[in-house]
């Protein structure tokens, strides 16, 4: 989990997905609606791919993607990201993050 951690730590907001994941998409596109600058790391893409996984899995992950992190916290998946969205928490989570400036 160090080496996710790691690369989560590098910007504002970091997702770790898969290229034909549908969530993994829609998540994607949400966050950067706002104007928020995501990293994403597309799992299937990566050549230590499935070492992440694996660690996003041990981490208790399930499914393990997407898993976002915004302020280098993870903070879960689509259900998560959805449901703060739902709330109206997101933006203000974002903002703190200082991923989006508006």
């Amino acid at each position: 989990m160090e080496s996710v951690k790691k690369m989560a730590a590098e910007k504002p907001v970091v997702i770790f997905s898969k290229s034909k994941c549908c969530m993994c998409h829609t998540i994607k596109t949400l966050i950067s609606s706002f104007g928020a600058n995501l990293t994403v790391y597309e799992l299937d893409e990566l050549s230590n791919g499935l070492q992440l996984e694996k660690a996003l899995l041990a981490s208790g992950r399930r499914p393990s993607v997407p898993a976002v992190f915004i302020g280098q916290e993870l903070i879960g998946g689509a259900n998560e990201i959805m449901t703060l969205h739902l709330e109206g928490r997101l933006i203000p989570l974002l903002k703190k993050a200082k991923a989006i400036w508006l």
